[in-house]
């Protein structure tokens, strides 16, 4: 079974290149504070690796 992680959105996207905006979008957040769970692969991981001073991760 593969690993999974939970993202949470901590800090707003206002403010922030479209790149960035378009990043968190792709990860399935809309507001602050909402956590979405997706499996653990380079993809995701370098999807959070872009946005990382802007949402939590952890390990499920």
């Amino acid at each position: 079974m593969a690993k999974k992680i939970a993202i949470t959105l901590t800090r707003s996207v206002i403010g922030r290149p479209e790149n960035q905006r378009v990043t968190v979008k792709t990860l399935g957040l809309n507001k602050l504070n909402q956590t979405v769970i997706h499996e653990d692969n380079a993809a995701i991981r370098g999807m959070v690796n872009k946005v990382s001073h802007l949402v939590k991760v952890e390990e499920q």
